[in-house]
């Protein structure tokens, strides 16, 4: 009888002390993982772009620095794709000059690129198990440098050019948003090994 009582008793109050530990390991776990990325984004230009656009994924990443360069690739393919359609949407705008609708024309490519060599940086971080893991790490610092490169091209096409300020204002953000997103991702992939 005192055995059934006993067990009775202690079942429910294991059941209770596992309960009330486990959101506190779950919080120090998490607590973990955002100091992780918060660390590791102290080696970018942008450091508090880089938190904030990144600590959202800390549960997926936890402390693995090749998950979190993927995680930073993919929050710059969600920036250009957001600049991309910010940009196709001045150009369905009325009053938009041929000079500009040319301009938009070239920097909408400019960002279908950065897109696709973001993609293509995401796809060599995949592959650095393989045994030419120095080729696949210098692919993806080469597309993930590209991107700098196709955002500063897309601005470069007003250089001397007569253009609507607001055009220029929306455009120049938006690249300057991909442009600082990918020289995070670099940053990271850069100091991965």
């Amino acid at each position: 009888m005192e055995v059934s009582i006993c067990k009775s008793f202690i079942l429910p109050l294991l059941t209770i002390v596992l309960f009330i530990s486990l959101p506190q390991t779950a919080t120090a776990a998490n607590e973990a993982y955002t100091n992780f990325i918060k660390t590791k984004c102290n080696v970018t230009t942008y450091i508090s772009l880089c938190q904030k656009t990144l600590i959202p994924y800390a549960s997926s990443v936890k402390t693995n620095s090749t998950k979190l360069c993927k995680a930073a690739l993919d929050v710059t393919i969600k920036g250009a794709k957001n600049a991309s359609t910010t940009v196709s949407t001045l150009k369905k705008q009325k009053g938009i000059t041929r000079i500009e609708a040319s301009i938009i024309k070239d920097c909408i490519e400019d960002v279908k690129d950065a897109v696709y060599e973001l993609k293509q940086a995401v796809d060599a971080m995949g592959h650095l198990g393989d045994k030419d893991k120095e080729f696949q790490l210098a692919n993806a610092k080469t597309y993930a440098s590209s991107v700098i490169t196709d955002a500063d091209s897309c601005t470069d096409g007003f250089s001397g050019r007569k253009v609507n300020p607001t055009v220029k204002k929306m455009i120049n953000s938006s690249m300057a948003n991909i442009t600082k997103l990918a020289s995070n991702a670099l940053a990271l992939i850069n100091h991965l090994f």
